[in-house]
């Protein structure tokens, strides 16, 4: 019996040190990939920026408004607009962008951070809106006015074939990003703000968007 019993601690013993071990050997990994991530994430937000600006811009150490980050930007010491990160909830998950105004608050250009949009439907927000030859898709060289909507919620801009739910969630983070840009309590909404239930079955009958 007292073999039985000091097998069984040693086995207890040896599993405890495996387990230390092995929790060790992942907080490592972690903190390396986690690292790794995010100087991932803040090479992506820094190229977002200049992309979105005009080129040979100075860009100011960041600023919080509305609880957005706005990066002013000046070319020869006159103002030269900002980039503004904003986010908005969108059918899948939270959809983040980075967008560039001019001084006078015209869209310049937007970057997709952050995205999990269903594949092929929603995830179309990283290219539908700056859309050249289709004017109702694109935003792009328009001036901002905090208030873009969908043309299904009265306004002039076309929704993402079967994924309005995601468009809606865009055009209405870059109206927040014009709010910040203009710092002020601009009214950022994109019309309705919730959708009707023959608007639900259309979108999550063929497409889950």
């Amino acid at each position: 019996m007292a073999k039985l019993e000091s097998t069984f601690k040693n086995m207890v013993l040896s599993l405890f040190i495996i387990s230390v071990v092995a929790a060790g050997a992942l907080a490592g990994v972690y903190i390396l990939t986690l690292e790794n991530i995010n100087a991932q994430k803040k090479a992506k937000q820094e190229a977002a920026i200049l992309a979105v600006l005009p080129e040979g811009v100075a860009i100011a150490e960041p600023e919080e408004v509305n609880g957005l980050l706005v990066y002013r930007a000046t070319l020869n010491g006159e103002n030269a607009g900002a980039a503004v990160q904003t986010q908005e909830e969108g059918f899948s998950g939270p959809q983040k962008i980075m967008v560039g105004f001019d001084a006078e608050g015209n869209i310049l250009n937007y970057v997709v951070l952050e995205q999990t949009e269903t594949p092929g439907l929603g995830s179309h927000i990283e290219h539908w809106f700056k859309h050249a030859e289709k004017p109702g898709q694109n935003i792009i060289g328009r001036k901002a006015t905090g208030a873009f909507a969908v043309s299904k919620d009265g306004g002039d801009v076309d929704a993402i074939t079967a994924a309005t739910i995601s468009s809606r969630a865009f055009l209405k983070a870059i109206n927040k990003a014009y709010a910040a840009f203009k710092n002020g309590e601009v009214e950022a909404h994109t019309g309705a703000s919730q959708l009707n239930k023959e608007e639900v079955v259309e979108e999550t009958e063929v497409t889950n968007e």
